[in-house]
């Protein structure tokens, strides 16, 4: 198993993250330092220390302010996710609340559309009948028709009644023609013999 240069790069990366050449510059900023101070014959020599030392102070300082800003954004973005994290449990816990008031609105509209059906369904078969005040003059016509009726077959009944009488004096007239016939007819019959 081959590692390659790129592998090593990388490893070197994730251990290291941004300040991983932080040991390194000290490293270097203590051997400047000391062949600054061993080197104060050199003008020369000593000014280049003098300057690494200060492009490596200003690259130390650089690399703490920018982790110290970094860091300051980290706790920052922290925070506002945190305020995000809270926010969106508010908007779920909101956004349940909505949905329980819906879901009892959803059940009232269907109670209600339920009684709007029955109610269609009750009006349908009340309309199929005639309304009061038609029914109510239905009835007083039909009083009407029936003391007619009840006035006409009283006379009737007395016409009925007149007519069995003078039948019944049809009847007894006949019986007694027949009874005044017979006795003609036996009068005759006791005359011929």
């Amino acid at each position: 198993m081959s590692v390659t240069d790129d592998d090593i790069i990388k490893k070197r990366l994730l251990i290291e993250g941004d300040g991983g050449n932080d040991d390194k510059r000290i490293c270097n900023l203590m051997r400047t330092f000391l062949r600054y101070c061993n080197s104060t014959e050199n003008d020369e020599e000593s000014a280049t220390n003098y300057q690494r030392i200060l492009a490596t102070l200003t690259q130390s300082e650089y690399t703490i302010a920018k982790s110290s800003k970094v860091y300051q954004m980290n706790l920052k973005e922290q925070n506002n996710y945190d305020q995000l994290s809270n926010q969106i449990e508010q908007k779920i816990k909101d956004a349940t609340e909505k949905i329980s008031e819906c879901k009892k609105e959803v059940q009232q509209a269907k109670r209600i559309r339920k009684n709007r059906q029955e109610y269609d369904a009750l009006a349908k078969v009340i309309q199929q009948h005639p309304d009061r005040q038609d029914t109510t003059r239905q009835l007083q016509c039909l009083d009407k028709e029936v003391a007619i009726l009840e006035e006409s077959k009283e006379t009737l009944e007395q016409k009925l009644d007149l007519r069995r009488k003078q039948f019944h004096v049809l009847i007894a007239s006949i019986h007694e023609l027949e009874k005044i016939l017979e006795d003609d007819e036996k009068k005759e019959s006791m005359d011929t013999s």
